[in-house]
């Protein structure tokens, strides 16, 4: 049981960095677009500062997300063994999928920028993906 909470925490850990950081730069790119010059020491604090910063309101938002979405998948894959190599994955890119979808439904907008754009939101479900691939590969393999 222990093991298998320290690979979520990691999936989630992963999922929100991966979020965090594609969600800055598509940011910063629009800024780019717009004409203003952003140097790699800003774009690097940039990012940090948003690490930290969106800590205390995504970060609980993907644990959520995966909180529910890996079950379901561990569920499937009890079911359907060799779908386990991708069960997680797509689980995680499903769950920020929906997570982003009902955000916006909830509140009228995307409150997390990066995300405004189709290219946003596939880049975040690919960082959901990548959390799922880690989980998969942190679980231990089924006997």
């Amino acid at each position: 049981m222990l093991r298998k909470l320290g690979a979520w925490l990691l999936a989630v850990v992963v999922g929100y960095a991966v979020g965090t950081v594609a969600a800055t730069q598509f940011v910063l790119a629009k800024l780019g677009e717009l004409g203003v010059a952003v140097p790699i020491g800003d774009r690097l604090g940039t990012t940090v500062f948003d690490l930290a910063g969106m800590a205390s309101s995504y970060l609980p938002l993907v644990a959520v997300a995966l909180a529910i979405a890996f079950p379901v998948a561990a569920l499937v894959v009890r079911f359907r063994p060799a779908w386990r190599a991708f069960g997680y994955p797509l689980a995680g890119a499903v769950a920020l999928l929906v997570l982003h979808l009902a955000l916006q439904l909830a509140i009228g907008f995307a409150p997390v920028a990066g995300v405004r754009t189709t290219a946003g939101l596939v880049v975040q479900m690919l960082a959901g993906a990548l959390g799922g691939y880690v989980l998969l590969r942190a679980l231990p393999a089924p006997r």
